[in-house]
Protein backbone atom coordinates (compact mmCIF):
# COMPACT_ATOMS: atom_id res chain seq x y z
CA UNK A 1 0.00 0.00 0.00
CA UNK A 2 1.44 3.35 -1.11
CA UNK A 3 0.48 6.76 0.13
CA UNK A 4 -0.68 9.25 -2.49
CA UNK A 5 -0.45 13.28 -2.25
CA UNK A 6 -2.80 15.49 -4.64
CA UNK A 7 -1.80 19.26 -5.39
CA UNK A 8 -4.57 21.00 -6.53
CA UNK A 9 -7.78 19.03 -5.73
CA UNK A 10 -10.62 20.98 -6.99
CA UNK A 11 -10.69 20.47 -10.89
CA UNK A 12 -11.93 18.05 -13.05
CA UNK A 13 -8.74 16.81 -13.44
CA UNK A 14 -8.74 16.14 -9.45
CA UNK A 15 -12.07 14.92 -8.81
CA UNK A 16 -11.23 11.80 -10.95
CA UNK A 17 -7.91 11.54 -9.77
CA UNK A 18 -9.59 10.69 -6.24
CA UNK A 19 -12.06 9.09 -8.18
CA UNK A 20 -9.85 6.14 -8.91
CA UNK A 21 -7.69 6.05 -6.04
CA UNK A 22 -10.32 5.64 -3.67
CA UNK A 23 -10.63 2.40 -5.65
CA UNK A 24 -7.48 1.32 -6.07
CA UNK A 25 -6.17 -1.43 -3.95
CA UNK A 26 -3.05 -0.77 -3.91
CA UNK A 27 -3.19 3.10 -2.74
CA UNK A 28 -4.80 5.47 0.19
CA UNK A 29 -4.92 9.28 -0.75
CA UNK A 30 -2.56 10.83 2.17
CA UNK A 31 -3.92 14.38 1.27
CA UNK A 32 -5.84 16.06 -1.18
CA UNK A 33 -4.29 19.81 -0.90
CA UNK A 34 -6.43 23.03 -2.22
CA UNK A 35 -5.67 26.43 -0.70
CA UNK A 36 -9.20 27.89 -1.57
CA UNK A 37 -10.96 24.87 -0.40
CA UNK A 38 -9.15 23.86 2.90
CA UNK A 39 -11.43 22.13 5.92
CA UNK A 40 -13.98 21.26 3.14
CA UNK A 41 -15.03 17.97 2.41
CA UNK A 42 -13.74 16.32 -0.96
CA UNK A 43 -17.52 15.56 -1.65
CA UNK A 44 -18.67 19.60 -1.35
CA UNK A 45 -16.43 19.68 -4.54
CA UNK A 46 -16.72 16.80 -6.46
CA UNK A 47 -20.46 15.70 -5.56
CA UNK A 48 -19.90 11.95 -6.99
CA UNK A 49 -18.24 11.40 -3.81
CA UNK A 50 -21.28 11.72 -1.45
CA UNK A 51 -20.80 8.26 0.24
CA UNK A 52 -17.07 7.50 -1.17
CA UNK A 53 -15.00 9.24 1.23
CA UNK A 54 -15.56 11.82 4.36
CA UNK A 55 -11.84 13.02 3.33
CA UNK A 56 -11.53 17.20 3.72
CA UNK A 57 -8.93 19.61 1.71
CA UNK A 58 -5.96 20.47 3.64
CA UNK A 59 -3.84 23.20 3.24
CA UNK A 60 -1.12 20.97 4.67
CA UNK A 61 1.35 18.66 2.76
CA UNK A 62 3.28 15.50 3.40
CA UNK A 63 6.51 15.58 2.20
CA UNK A 64 7.39 12.17 2.58
CA UNK A 65 4.34 10.66 0.05
CA UNK A 66 4.98 7.54 -2.24
CA UNK A 67 3.81 9.15 -5.12
CA UNK A 68 2.48 12.78 -5.46
CA UNK A 69 -0.01 13.96 -8.40
CA UNK A 70 0.44 17.68 -9.65
CA UNK A 71 -3.10 18.67 -10.84
CA UNK A 72 -2.30 22.54 -11.40
CA UNK A 73 -2.40 24.72 -14.21
CA UNK A 74 0.05 24.59 -17.12
CA UNK A 75 2.94 26.63 -15.28
CA UNK A 76 1.73 26.52 -11.70
CA UNK A 77 3.51 23.05 -11.36
CA UNK A 78 7.24 24.44 -11.59
CA UNK A 79 6.05 27.44 -8.94
CA UNK A 80 4.98 24.89 -6.96
CA UNK A 81 8.23 22.97 -6.63
CA UNK A 82 10.11 25.87 -6.34
CA UNK A 83 8.10 26.27 -3.78
CA UNK A 84 8.10 22.99 -2.16
CA UNK A 85 10.67 20.23 -1.48
CA UNK A 86 9.32 16.52 -1.00
CA UNK A 87 11.67 12.97 0.00
CA UNK A 88 13.93 11.57 -2.43
CA UNK A 89 11.77 8.21 -2.59
CA UNK A 90 8.27 10.51 -3.69
CA UNK A 91 7.84 9.94 -7.11
CA UNK A 92 5.99 12.90 -8.90
CA UNK A 93 3.65 12.92 -11.88
CA UNK A 94 2.58 16.08 -13.28
CA UNK A 95 -0.47 16.39 -15.24
CA UNK A 96 0.56 20.00 -16.63
CA UNK A 97 2.36 20.93 -19.56
CA UNK A 98 5.46 22.02 -17.68
CA UNK A 99 7.70 19.47 -17.87
CA UNK A 100 6.92 17.37 -21.06
CA UNK A 101 9.44 19.01 -23.76
CA UNK A 102 13.28 17.91 -23.98
CA UNK A 103 13.84 21.56 -23.34
CA UNK A 104 11.99 21.62 -20.45
CA UNK A 105 11.77 17.84 -19.00
CA UNK A 106 15.25 18.75 -16.28
CA UNK A 107 13.65 20.72 -13.27
CA UNK A 108 15.73 21.18 -9.97
CA UNK A 109 17.68 17.91 -10.72
CA UNK A 110 14.49 15.85 -11.53
CA UNK A 111 14.29 14.39 -14.95
CA UNK A 112 10.82 13.79 -15.82
CA UNK A 113 10.18 10.84 -18.16
CA UNK A 114 7.08 11.64 -20.97
CA UNK A 115 4.84 9.02 -19.96
CA UNK A 116 2.98 8.00 -22.60
CA UNK A 117 2.84 4.06 -22.06
CA UNK A 118 1.97 2.73 -25.83
CA UNK A 119 5.65 4.55 -26.60
CA UNK A 120 8.04 3.86 -23.69
CA UNK A 121 6.35 1.76 -21.14
CA UNK A 122 9.45 0.24 -20.40
CA UNK A 123 11.58 3.84 -19.66
CA UNK A 124 8.27 5.04 -17.47
CA UNK A 125 8.29 1.93 -15.37
CA UNK A 126 11.83 2.92 -14.09
CA UNK A 127 10.97 7.00 -13.64
CA UNK A 128 10.73 8.67 -10.84
CA UNK A 129 9.30 11.58 -12.80
CA UNK A 130 6.74 11.64 -14.87
CA UNK A 131 5.20 14.31 -17.28
CA UNK A 132 1.63 12.77 -18.28
CA UNK A 133 0.71 13.96 -21.38
CA UNK A 134 -1.70 16.42 -22.88
CA UNK A 135 -5.28 14.99 -23.87
CA UNK A 136 -5.43 16.06 -27.33
CA UNK A 137 -1.94 15.05 -27.48
CA UNK A 138 -2.96 11.50 -26.44
CA UNK A 139 -5.25 10.87 -28.73
CA UNK A 140 -3.37 12.32 -32.04
CA UNK A 141 -0.23 10.33 -31.19
CA UNK A 142 -2.16 7.13 -30.50
CA UNK A 143 -3.14 7.50 -33.84
CA UNK A 144 0.40 8.25 -35.23
CA UNK A 145 2.75 5.82 -33.27
CA UNK A 146 3.02 2.95 -35.69
CA UNK A 147 2.85 5.38 -38.75
CA UNK A 148 6.20 6.33 -37.10
CA UNK A 149 7.52 3.29 -35.60
CA UNK A 150 7.56 2.11 -39.27
CA UNK A 151 9.07 4.88 -40.42
CA UNK A 152 6.36 5.60 -42.97
CA UNK A 153 5.17 9.36 -42.59
CA UNK A 154 6.00 11.03 -45.42
CA UNK A 155 3.71 13.32 -46.51
CA UNK A 156 2.18 16.39 -43.97
CA UNK A 157 -0.75 14.90 -41.94
CA UNK A 158 -3.74 16.83 -41.44
CA UNK A 159 -5.79 16.26 -37.94
CA UNK A 160 -9.00 17.45 -36.86
CA UNK A 161 -10.00 16.44 -33.08
CA UNK A 162 -13.20 17.19 -31.25
CA UNK A 163 -13.26 17.74 -27.06
CA UNK A 164 -15.99 18.21 -24.60
CA UNK A 165 -16.39 21.23 -21.94
CA UNK A 166 -14.55 19.74 -19.56
CA UNK A 167 -11.21 19.53 -21.66
CA UNK A 168 -11.31 23.59 -20.80
CA UNK A 169 -11.64 22.93 -16.85
CA UNK A 170 -13.96 24.48 -14.21
CA UNK A 171 -12.73 28.21 -14.69
CA UNK A 172 -16.00 29.77 -16.42
CA UNK A 173 -15.35 31.80 -19.86
CA UNK A 174 -17.30 32.70 -22.94
CA UNK A 175 -16.44 29.59 -24.42
CA UNK A 176 -17.63 27.19 -21.28
CA UNK A 177 -20.66 28.78 -20.63
CA UNK A 178 -23.83 26.48 -20.80
CA UNK A 179 -25.78 29.23 -22.98
CA UNK A 180 -22.60 29.14 -25.58
CA UNK A 181 -21.40 26.02 -25.40
CA UNK A 182 -24.88 24.51 -26.21
CA UNK A 183 -25.97 23.90 -29.63
CA UNK A 184 -22.39 24.97 -30.68
CA UNK A 185 -19.92 24.10 -32.37
CA UNK A 186 -16.29 25.83 -33.22
CA UNK A 187 -12.61 25.68 -33.17
CA UNK A 188 -9.71 27.30 -31.55
CA UNK A 189 -6.31 27.43 -31.46
CA UNK A 190 -6.20 26.69 -34.89
CA UNK A 191 -2.50 25.27 -36.71
CA UNK A 192 -0.91 26.72 -33.07
CA UNK A 193 -2.31 24.12 -30.49
CA UNK A 194 0.12 23.53 -27.41
CA UNK A 195 0.10 20.24 -27.48
CA UNK A 196 1.27 20.08 -31.33
CA UNK A 197 5.46 20.39 -29.53
CA UNK A 198 4.79 16.90 -27.35
CA UNK A 199 3.21 15.56 -30.80
CA UNK A 200 6.37 16.51 -32.75
CA UNK A 201 8.36 15.60 -30.26
CA UNK A 202 7.25 11.76 -30.49
CA UNK A 203 7.49 11.78 -33.99
CA UNK A 204 10.79 12.84 -33.90
CA UNK A 205 11.77 10.43 -31.55
CA UNK A 206 10.29 7.46 -33.58
CA UNK A 207 11.00 8.34 -36.86
CA UNK A 208 14.30 9.90 -37.73
CA UNK A 209 14.03 11.58 -40.98
CA UNK A 210 10.99 12.93 -39.90
CA UNK A 211 10.12 16.13 -41.63
CA UNK A 212 6.52 16.21 -42.67
CA UNK A 213 4.28 18.86 -40.88
CA UNK A 214 1.23 18.25 -38.92
CA UNK A 215 -2.19 20.89 -39.66
CA UNK A 216 -3.91 20.25 -36.55
CA UNK A 217 -7.58 21.83 -35.90
CA UNK A 218 -8.72 22.04 -32.53
CA UNK A 219 -12.63 21.82 -32.34
CA UNK A 220 -15.00 22.63 -29.06
CA UNK A 221 -17.75 20.21 -29.00
CA UNK A 222 -21.44 20.30 -27.33
CA UNK A 223 -21.04 17.42 -25.20
CA UNK A 224 -18.65 17.32 -21.78
CA UNK A 225 -16.08 14.36 -21.82
CA UNK A 226 -14.13 13.34 -24.54
CA UNK A 227 -12.46 13.35 -27.76
CA UNK A 228 -13.41 12.52 -31.56
CA UNK A 229 -10.02 12.91 -33.80
CA UNK A 230 -9.28 12.01 -37.39
CA UNK A 231 -5.80 12.19 -39.09
CA UNK A 232 -5.12 10.84 -42.44
CA UNK A 233 -2.23 11.30 -44.63
CA UNK A 234 -0.53 9.44 -47.27
CA UNK A 235 -0.11 5.25 -47.21
CA UNK A 236 0.86 3.61 -49.69
CA UNK A 237 -0.17 0.24 -48.28
CA UNK A 238 -3.21 -1.57 -48.64
CA UNK A 239 -6.37 -1.09 -45.89
CA UNK A 240 -5.38 -4.72 -44.24
CA UNK A 241 -1.73 -3.38 -44.34
CA UNK A 242 -2.63 -0.51 -42.13
CA UNK A 243 -4.60 -2.87 -39.66
CA UNK A 244 -1.67 -5.45 -39.67
CA UNK A 245 0.57 -2.75 -39.09
CA UNK A 246 -1.72 -0.47 -36.33
CA UNK A 247 -2.47 -4.33 -34.49
CA UNK A 248 0.55 -5.70 -34.17
CA UNK A 249 2.10 -2.76 -32.59
CA UNK A 250 -0.77 -2.37 -29.96
CA UNK A 251 -0.99 -6.08 -29.67
CA UNK A 252 0.73 -5.61 -26.05
CA UNK A 253 -1.02 -2.55 -25.46
CA UNK A 254 -3.45 -2.70 -22.11
CA UNK A 255 -5.80 0.43 -22.71
CA UNK A 256 -5.56 0.79 -26.86
CA UNK A 257 -7.55 -1.86 -29.12
CA UNK A 258 -8.01 -1.43 -32.99
CA UNK A 259 -11.64 -2.16 -34.00
CA UNK A 260 -12.36 -3.06 -37.30
CA UNK A 261 -15.88 -1.47 -37.32
CA UNK A 262 -16.85 2.02 -37.05
CA UNK A 263 -15.95 3.83 -33.65
CA UNK A 264 -18.00 6.58 -31.47
CA UNK A 265 -17.20 7.99 -28.56
CA UNK A 266 -19.76 6.49 -26.21
CA UNK A 267 -17.76 3.60 -26.03
CA UNK A 268 -14.66 4.90 -24.35
CA UNK A 269 -16.56 7.66 -22.00
CA UNK A 270 -15.43 6.67 -18.15
CA UNK A 271 -12.27 4.64 -19.22
CA UNK A 272 -9.16 4.57 -19.37
CA UNK A 273 -9.42 3.06 -23.18
CA UNK A 274 -8.49 4.36 -26.67
CA UNK A 275 -10.08 2.87 -29.93
CA UNK A 276 -8.53 3.38 -33.03
CA UNK A 277 -10.13 2.62 -36.51
CA UNK A 278 -8.65 2.61 -40.01
CA UNK A 279 -10.19 3.53 -43.13
CA UNK A 280 -8.46 3.77 -46.53
CA UNK A 281 -9.57 6.26 -49.53
CA UNK A 282 -7.33 6.43 -52.73
CA UNK A 283 -3.62 6.82 -51.03
CA UNK A 284 -5.14 7.85 -47.94
CA UNK A 285 -5.46 6.84 -44.56
CA UNK A 286 -7.53 7.81 -42.31
CA UNK A 287 -7.19 7.28 -39.09
CA UNK A 288 -9.94 7.90 -36.19
CA UNK A 289 -8.76 7.65 -32.75
CA UNK A 290 -11.51 8.48 -29.80
CA UNK A 291 -10.57 8.84 -25.67
CA UNK A 292 -12.12 9.80 -22.46
CA UNK A 293 -10.09 13.29 -22.46
CA UNK A 294 -10.27 13.23 -18.34
CA UNK A 295 -9.51 9.52 -17.99
CA UNK A 296 -6.63 8.59 -20.77
CA UNK A 297 -6.46 12.19 -21.44
CA UNK A 298 -5.24 12.82 -17.93
CA UNK A 299 -6.12 11.24 -14.53
CA UNK A 300 -6.38 7.68 -15.98
CA UNK A 301 -3.02 7.69 -18.00
CA UNK A 302 -1.69 8.87 -14.93
CA UNK A 303 -2.89 5.96 -12.56
CA UNK A 304 -1.37 3.68 -15.05
CA UNK A 305 1.74 5.74 -15.29
CA UNK A 306 1.93 5.17 -11.31
CA UNK A 307 0.69 1.32 -11.62
CA UNK A 308 4.19 1.13 -14.34
CA UNK A 309 5.97 3.14 -12.05
CA UNK A 310 5.40 1.23 -8.85
CA UNK A 311 5.18 -2.50 -10.67
CA UNK A 312 1.48 -2.65 -10.01
CA UNK A 313 -0.72 -4.54 -12.59
CA UNK A 314 -0.87 -1.56 -15.35
CA UNK A 315 -4.49 -1.83 -15.13
CA UNK A 316 -5.23 -1.81 -11.47
CA UNK A 317 -7.92 0.47 -10.39
CA UNK A 318 -8.95 0.94 -14.22
CA UNK A 319 -11.22 -1.54 -15.37
CA UNK A 320 -14.00 1.07 -16.30
CA UNK A 321 -16.88 0.33 -17.62
CA UNK A 322 -17.77 2.66 -20.68
CA UNK A 323 -21.18 4.78 -20.23
CA UNK A 324 -22.52 3.60 -23.51
CA UNK A 325 -26.13 3.54 -22.63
Amino acid sequence: MIKAGIIGGAGYTAGELIRLLLNHEQTRIDFVFSTSNAGNKLYKVHQDLVGSTEMSFTNEINAHVDVLFLCLGHGNSTAFLNQHTFSENTKIIDLSNDFRLEANKIFNGKDFIYGLPELQKEVIAAANYIANPGCFATAIQLALLPLADANLISKDIHINAVTGATGAGTSLSKTTHFTWRDNNFSHYKAFTHQHLGEINQTLDQLQGDFDSEVHFMPNRGNFSRGIFATAYTTFNGTLEDAKSLYKNYYKNAAFTFVSDEDIHLKQVVNTNKCIIHLHKHNNKLLVTSIIDNLLKGASGQAIQNMNLAFGFNETEGLNLKANFF
